[in-house]
């Protein structure tokens, strides 16, 4: 004889099966969790909310020693304009031909304070070079006073010793 179990006596505690057949209340078949999209919001302006990093600024470019006094070399030597502002050059070689006039002051054309100009800026680069020399014979790489006086002396009356 089989006996069913009755509500007070059972010890399975799911629903009875007797009678009729309901869907199970107490097991769901699990879902995977709906999607919702929520538009977004557009970032908060820097002016209502300071950030806590500071804008970085460009990151510059370090060179190794030397490397910059190279390309400034390369630069200088492939440019053909001129490198003392022409102004001040020219107030200079006012000042100089009125210290030899005794105060009496001539009047400059503009080419002939260009010709002048073009002029000072070829001797001052050849006693440079002439004087780097000097530099390289003594073995050293730092240009001295002593270097641009012994370029000077070797050159003579003739060539600029002045």
């Amino acid at each position: 004889m089989t006996r069913e179990p009755g509500p007070s006596t059972s010890s399975n505690p799911g629903p009875s099966t007797s009678g009729t057949s309901r869907p199970s209340t107490s097991r769901r078949k699990t879902q995977p969790p709906r999607r919702v999209t929520v538009p977004r919001s557009p970032p908060p302006s820097p002016a209502r909310h300071p950030s806590p990093r500071r804008p970085r600024a460009p990151v510059r470019r370090r060179y190794r020693p030397g490397t910059r006094a190279l390309m400034e070399i390369r630069q200088y030597q492939k440019s053909t304009e001129l490198l003392i502002r022409k102004l001040p050059f020219s107030r200079l070689v006012r000042e100089i031909c009125l210290s030899f006039t005794r105060g009496y002051d001539y009047k400059w054309q503009s080419m002939a304070l260009l010709a002048l100009q073009e002029a000072a800026e070829a001797f001052l680069v050849r006693l440079f070079e002439d004087a780097y020399l000097c530099t390289i014979h003594a073995k050293r790489v730092t240009l001295f006073v002593q270097d641009i006086q012994l370029a000077r002396r070797i050159r003579g009356i003739s060539e600029g010793l002045g």
